[in-house]
C-alpha cells in the first residue's frame, strides 16, 4: 500500500494556497495515496474534479473525528498542514497510533503577522518541518523563533497542464502600453502607490491601467481613480484573468510584502513581462533587467521612473526579457522542478 498524503487546509477557497495543495497532491499521485481535507467550497469541488478523495470539515473539533479513521488506515503517512490546529491533532492522534510519518507545515504567509508567523513557534520540537514557499517567509519564520533548522524552502509552482494551457500573448509589435494589476484591493497590497506614482508622473496618462480584483479599499479607490485618472479602471473580480493577461503587455505587482505571487508565474506563462517591488518574494521570481523589472518598494517617483522606462522599451528588448522569463518559469516553477522538491522531503516514506 502506497503511503497516505493527508492534506488539511484551513480555507475551502481556491486561491494561491488552495491551488497549490490540490497541484501537489495531483503530481504525487503516483508515489502517495493523496486525500485533501479542507471546510467546504471550491477547492473541495476542484479535488473531485481531478479524482481527489476529499473529506469536508466544519471546524478543528470536526476534523479531529473526520481524519481519525485515515490515520488509522495507513501505516505510512505524509501529512501537510496549513493551520496550527490542524498540525496539533496529527500529533495527537499519532501519539496512540505511532505511524511512520513525515509531518510537513505549510507556510504561505499572509496580511496577518502572528496569525501567518507568530503561532507557528509552538510547533517547535514536535518534529515537524515548517515549508516556507520563499525566502522571505522563511525571514519571517525566523523573526517570530521558529527553529531555524526546521525550516525548508520549497516554492510554488504552476502545474506544466496550466503553463501549456495559457492564453499566450503575441511577440510585441510596439512598446508596452496596456499595464495589468492582478492583486486584492487591500491596504497592504498597496494599490494605492500606482495613483500616487500617476500623481506625481503625469506623462504616465499615456498608459491604461486595468486592476482586477476586490478588497477593502476598492471603492475609496476606484472613486479617486475615476476623479483624477481615468486611465486606471478597477475591475473588480474577474473570472478572465489568464484573457486579461495575454491582453496586457505588463503586470505591476505593488505589494512589498508578498510572501510569493502566483500571479507572477502566470505573466511569465502568458508572456507578459512583470514589475515588482525588490522586497517580499516577488522580487525573488525574477532577475532584474534580465527576466522581468523591480522597483524600490513603497517608492512613487522610483515606480514612475521605472514605469517611463519600461515603456520606452523597443519591443526585441520586451521579447528577450519574456523569452528570458519563460526559461526560468520552467526551470524553476514548473510541475518538474517543484513536485521534485517535496519528493524529496517524502523520500523517506517512498524509498521503500
Amino acid at each position: 500500500m502506497k503511503p497516505g498524503f493527508l492534506y488539511v487546509l484551513h480555507s475551502g477557497n481556491l486561491y494561491g494556497t488552495e491551488r497549490m495543495a490540490l497541484a501537489t497532491l495531483d503530481g504525487l499521485r503516483d508515489r502517495l495515496e493523496p486525500v485533501l481535507f479542507a471546510p467546504p467550497g471550491p477547492a473541495l469541488e476542484e479535488a473531485g474534479r481531478l479524482d481527489i478523495p476529499a473529506v469536508a470539515f466544519r471546524g478543528t473539533p470536526d476534523l479531529a473525528i473526520r481524519i481519525r479513521p485515515w490515520i488509522a488506515h495507513h501505516r505510512r503517512i505524509a501529512f501537510a498542514a496549513t493551520g496550527v490546529s490542524h498540525s496539533l491533532i496529527f500529533l495527537a492522534w499519532n501519539r496512540l497510533y505511532r505511524r511512520r510519518n513525515v509531518h510537513l507545515h505549510l507556510v504561505h504567509g499572509g496580511t496577518d503577522e502572528r496569525e501567518s508567523y507568530g503561532r507557528k513557534r509552538l510547533l517547535n520540537g514536535t518534529g515537524v518541518r515548517f515549508v516556507a514557499v520563499s525566502e522571505f517567509v522563511r525571514e519571517r519564520l525566523l523573526a517570530h523563533g521558529v527553529t531555524e533548522a526546521d525550516i525548508e524552502v520549497c516554492e510554488n509552482f504552476l502545474p506544466d497542464r496550466q503553463i501549456a494551457a495559457a492564453p499566450r500573448r503575441p511577440a510585441f509589435r510596439e512598446g508596452v502600453r496596456n499595464v495589468v494589476v492582478v492583486s486584492r484591493v487591500d491596504p497592504i497590497k498597496r494599490i494605492d502607490l500606482l495613483l500616487d506614482c500617476l500623481d506625481r508622473h503625469p506623462a504616465l496618462e499615456r498608459l491604461d491601467f486595468r486592476i482586477c480584483g476586490t478588497g477593502w479599499d476598492l471603492e475609496v479607490l476606484r472613486a479617486r481613480a475615476e476623479k483624477d485618472h481615468p486611465n486606471v479602471v478597477f475591475e473588480g473580480f474577474s473570472d478572465r484573468v489568464p484573457q486579461i493577461l495575454a491582453e496586457s503587455d505588463l503586470l505591476l505587482h505593488l505589494c512589498p510584502c508578498e510572501p510569493f505571487g502566483l500571479a507572477i508565474l502566470e505573466a511569465m506563462a502568458a508572456g507578459v513581462p512583470v514589475l515588482v517591488p525588490d522586497t517580499g518574494g516577488a522580487a525573488s521570481l525574477i532577475e532584474p533587467g534580465v527576466s522581468g523589472f523591480q522597483f524600490r518598494a513603497g517608492d512613487t517617483d522610483d515606480l514612475g521612473t521605472v514605469l517611463e522606462e519600461v515603456a520606452g522599451l523597443a519591443p526585441a528588448s520586451l521579447d528577450r526579457i519574456v523569452a528570458a522569463a519563460d526559461a526560468r518559469l520552467r526551470e524553476r516553477y514548473s510541475s518538474k522542478a517543484g513536485l521534485e522538491r517535496y519528493a524529496r522531503l517524502f523520500e523517506e516514506l517512498t524509498d521503500d
